[in-house]
């Protein structure tokens, strides 16, 4: 991805070094937080007790690389989403934060590990990120490459955009009623729908400013393909059960990502039409 040189955006906070306290409370916050750790095949009871951190941290030069990576990507989705906002919505965007932490830090929705991977929390408009996420990638999920990175960041921030349009709130108010299984299918719907709007993103950063370099998309796919929910389960469990599906197969992310990106529109983007959960 064409990234180098290029400006970041002023809505990175980097926390990395500070560490923060375990604090799995109730509600949402500590349900999206143990989602996140269960998806990834961690015990979240193996955090309890984590040190609040120490100043001694010191971030290596790929550490700082990746650092002003993610910021670049982050203003590549502010001047998308700016642009698509007030033409599509009749509304103006407004931008989320994104937090850079190094193993351990307090979100608001509850407590952000490594362990956990990169999340959106609705609570306080931030996308939390362990920048070691991008060795983890690469290394346990066989997804390399920039963009793949690029695609799981984009991901996140089409949560905010479900945030700013209520969609998640409509989805969380809907869960509450319904079985655990037919909650988890509105989930995957949520999840898919942030996979388009990333296609979505990539289709016009690429018009906007030429970003994307040959062989990105074919990273991102890899990506969607190797953290879909039937994939992960049947390395973390050897087998599929589709009714805990909570955000989509391998062919499902990969799907609605490129009819995001080859389409561009995001009236094409209701998943939960599509996946039969609505008229």
């Amino acid at each position: 991805m064409k990234w180098i040189g290029r400006p970041g955006s002023g809505n990175v906070s980097d926390r990395r070094g500070m560490g923060g306290k375990m604090a799995i409370g109730g509600g949402v916050g500590g349900i999206i937080i143990l989602i996140l750790s269960l998806l990834f095949g961690n015990n979240p009871l193996e955090n309890i007790n984590v040190g609040s951190g120490s100043n001694s941290y010191q971030p290596s030069e790929a550490d700082d690389k990746n650092a002003q990576f993610v910021s670049v990507v982050l203003r590549y989705t502010e001047n998308v989403w700016n642009d698509i906002f007030p033409q599509e919505f009749g509304t103006q965007y407004q931008e989320p934060q994104l937090v850079l932490f190094s193993g351990s830090d307090q979100s608001g929705c509850g407590f952000a590990s490594a362990a956990t991977g990169p999340f959106y929390c609705p609570l306080d408009n931030s996308v939390y990120i362990d920048l070691s996420f991008y060795d983890q990638l690469s290394n346990q999920f066989g997804a390399s490459g920039d963009f793949a990175m690029a695609y799981v960041i984009a991901h996140e921030v089409g949560h905010h955009v479900q945030n700013l349009l209520g969609t998640s709130d409509k989805v969380h108010r809907a869960r509450q009623q319904l079985s655990e299984a037919d909650g988890n299918k509105l989930s995957v719907a949520l999840e898919l729908q942030a996979d388009f709007y990333a296609g979505v993103w990539a289709h016009h950063a690429q018009e906007m400013e030429d970003i994307l370099d040959p062989g990105d998309i074919e990273e991102a796919l890899n990506a969607a393909n190797a953290i879909g929910d039937d994939r992960l389960q049947k390395q973390s469990q050897g087998r599929v059960v589709p009714d805990a599906f909570t955000h989509g197969t391998s062919e499902q992310r990969m799907y609605w990502f490129k009819k995001g990106f080859e389409t561009g529109d995001v009236k094409q983007g209701n998943t939960f039409r599509e996946l039969g959960l609505t008229n």
